[in-house]
């Protein structure tokens, strides 16, 4: 009965509105500590995330930071104050991903930077992740796969080795139709709001799904499900106002 009360106490005070509407069950404040421990698990483990040094690579994290600042710029981010925006780039040509973890620590593999072919491309999966973040889809999806108590369990008492398994998890973390759509609508009114051609998010989607049969199984494609006529929605979302 105690631990029952408990837990419900606990459910009442986290669980709650977040800012674009959805119902939650995570402060974003727990989202911003989970994701600082599963970044430090993360560059712990070179093995499987060979972290490209900023030292060493100056102009390729030059590219993603003047890329994302101008994102964080737009008027229609939730959490530019409250999350790490954190941009980390993965020395991994033979994968084509991003993923965002809970609290905006996002992460770009090498394989997929070499596929796009402008920096308006780039700029478009940039914010199709911080979308993913800001909106917390991922701490949504890692709730529905490992359930809340682990993830409260790692607030209160890291645990190393189910840490590691999160993080790689990260990587196939496969979001839901409805919140890859959300995400493509606010990444082009985040791109609306910069320099960048929000078109050119479109275009890579296609390009993407075009040579997919020649590239085998995309990751991106198959941790980012295609919500259905998804070039023309987000071609539909540029052209709106």
């Amino acid at each position: 009965m105690r631990l029952l009360t408990v837990l419900l106490t606990f459910l009442f005070i986290a669980c709650g509105t977040s800012k674009d509407g959805d119902f939650t069950m995570f402060s974003v404040e727990e989202d911003l500590a989970l994701g600082q421990e599963l970044a430090q698990s993360i560059s712990s483990d070179p093995a499987n995330y060979p972290l490209l040094d900023r030292a060493e690579s100056p102009s390729s994290y030059a590219l993603l930071d003047r890329i994302l600042k101008h994102i964080l710029s737009s008027k229609n981010i939730l959490h530019r104050d409250e999350m790490a925006w954190e941009l980390h780039i993965i020395d991994n040509d033979s994968i084509q991903n991003a993923f965002c973890t809970p609290g905006g620590f996002i992460y770009v593999y090498t394989g997929l930077m070499k596929f796009v072919e402008s920096e308006d491309e780039l700029a478009g999966i940039i914010a199709h992740e911080v979308a993913h973040g800001d909106l917390r889809h991922s701490t949504d999806q890692l709730t529905k796969q490992y359930g809340i108590q682990v993830l409260i369990a790692l607030l209160t008492d890291s645990d190393t080795r189910l840490l590691a398994d999160i993080g790689a998890s990260l990587v196939q973390l496969t979001y839901s139709r409805s919140d890859e759509s959300e995400a493509d609508r606010y990444a082009v009114r985040y791109l609306k709001d910069t320099p960048y051609n929000p078109t050119a998010f479109a275009d890579f989607f296609q390009r993407m799904q075009e040579k997919d049969g020649d590239l085998g199984m995309f990751q991106f494609l198959s941790t980012h499900p295609d919500p259905g006529n998804r070039v023309e929605k987000i071609k539909e979302e540029v052209l709106a106002n």
